[in-house]
């Protein structure tokens, strides 16, 4: 699906630049964030903002069309965490090392499984960026 530049410069501004999954920024990972249809077009998704958000290459390819997944706490299956309408904050915290995302909720706990957002190649790059004063991100 072809994002125009006019919404792509609404959500990067929007976004601050940065993967609403994972809270990586785009001057971290080094890549342009890729444009996350929220709920996927294949079930009815529209092309709007309000559907939208900037996800990094990792966690836009591990959440591919998926919406739910199980809690690996409870083993219920939960809809993923919708950046847009929940709070990252009330979902989601930073471990100790500040490297690796912990999850408070169900939907926290699905989504960081889901998307794999504790993978040993960004947790390995997430220690950089602690050390380089870069990460964690201001919320």
């Amino acid at each position: 699906m072809s994002i125009n530049s006019e919404l792509r410069t609404l959500l990067e501004k929007r976004d601050k630049r940065r993967c609403l999954y994972c809270l990586t920024t785009e001057d971290n990972c080094g890549l342009r964030m890729h444009v996350d249809h929220i709920i996927p077009v294949s079930v009815g998704g529209n092309t709007i903002p309000e559907n939208l958000c900037l996800a990094c290459f990792s966690c836009n390819v591990y959440k591919s069309a998926k919406q739910v997944w199980k809690d690996p706490l409870t083993q219920e299956i939960v809809t993923l965490f919708h950046p847009l309408k929940q709070n990252w904050i009330e979902h989601f915290t930073w471990d100790e090392t500040k490297t690796k995302i912990t999850g408070l909720s169900s939907c926290g706990r699905a989504t960081i499984e889901a998307l794999k957002m504790n993978n040993s190649t960004v947790v390995n790059a997430r220690k950089r960026w602690v050390s380089a004063g870069w990460h964690p991100p201001d919320l």
